[in-house]
């Protein structure tokens, strides 16, 4: 399990479980509730690079990040831990 903590966004923290590069799990706490689902249900066994190009850089109304590019920073993230 890899946690990380979104910024300038509703959702407080995104707990992602990846073996050998495929999404087994997302869970997404707090923000909008459909959409954190939505997005979680989405990307699970989706390898992590294509989940990553799909969500990057997908902003938000006026803002500069989103949810979903919250979640592409989660799996650089994880790819980048070691």
């Amino acid at each position: 399990m890899f946690t990380y903590i979104p910024e300038q966004v509703c959702a407080k923290e995104m707990v992602l479980k990846i073996d050998n590069d495929i999404i087994e799990n997302v869970e997404i706490t707090g923000g909008c509730p459909g959409s954190a689902v939505g997005m979680a249900r989405l990307i699970v066994g989706m390898n992590i690079h294509e989940a990553l190009k799909r969500l990057k850089g997908v902003p938000c109304g006026s803002k500069v990040t989103s949810c979903p590019d919250q979640l592409s920073l989660a799996l650089e993230a994880y790819l980048n831990k070691d």
